[in-house]
């Protein structure tokens, strides 16, 4: 069975009607990047953060899966596909697909501020200051801040060195440390981007770009793999 993996950016959520970190200003419903999404946020106003993360926990339980995740999940029948995700959202794993790497955490998870791997699911439940873990240390959202160590970085990029198939959703890919993961994949291997715009990626050439959004374009790049796997089997 052949390995398919697929890195999917904000867009994919975007066209679940997920807002999120947009344009030169990185503004999220009000507040800016710096306030509710660093270390120093936290230790400056904790109360802030969590109500940030309490409020974006809420959103994700009021949109569903799009067309674009519920294609991604049909492909596990016939391939050993990982999905590597710098969206914190549990859309992926909602639209049935099993094997999800996350890059910056989950927002329904939440964790120790002294042990990281204390982590805890809540679903859609909201923590507040005094929540704790049971190590007696206040619970944080289970999220990767600016300027934080991506853990599971090492994981990303061993995986896409064994792809046989490589697709790339709704990510500009100018975010590193997750846009350099492309940078391991083999240059023999098939390779797709998914987004309206040209993403800016070196050996362009190299790769078959359908200009659509997610929920468009997922759904039409699947079938066409699938058809391929048919007809070579």
């Amino acid at each position: 069975m052949k390995k398919l993996t697929v890195l999917t950016g904000a867009g994919m959520s975007a066209d679940s009607g997920l807002q999120t970190f947009r344009g030169s200003d990185g503004l999220w419903e009000g507040y800016n990047i710096q306030e509710v999404a660093t270390v120093q946020a936290w230790e400056n106003d904790p109360e802030r953060v969590l109500e940030f993360y309490n409020q974006r926990r809420r959103q994700i339980y009021e949109v569903e899966p799009n067309e674009g995740h519920r294609a991604l999940s049909r492909l596990e029948k016939y391939f050993d596909v990982t999905i590597i995700t710098q969206n914190v959202d549990n859309l992926h794993e909602r639209a049935g697909s099993s094997h999800v790497l996350h890059l910056h955490g989950e927002l329904s998870k939440v964790r120790s501020v002294d042990d990281r791997f204390l982590v805890y699911e809540i679903g859609n439940e909201e923590i507040e200051l005094g929540d704790t873990a049971e190590d007696g240390a206040q619970l944080r959202p289970h999220v990767v801040w600016f300027g934080e160590m991506v853990p599971e970085m090492e994981k990303a990029a061993q995986i896409v060195s064994e792809t046989d198939i490589l697709i790339v959703i709704g990510t500009s890919l100018v975010v590193y440390p997750a846009a350099g993961l492309v940078d391991y994949a083999s240059p023999r291997i098939p390779k797709y981007i998914i987004d309206p715009s040209r993403p800016e990626v070196t050996n362009y050439n190299d790769w078959q770009h359908i200009e659509k959004s997610a929920a468009e374009g997922t759904p039409q790049l699947v079938e066409k793999l699938l058809e391929q796997h048919e007809s070579e089997n």
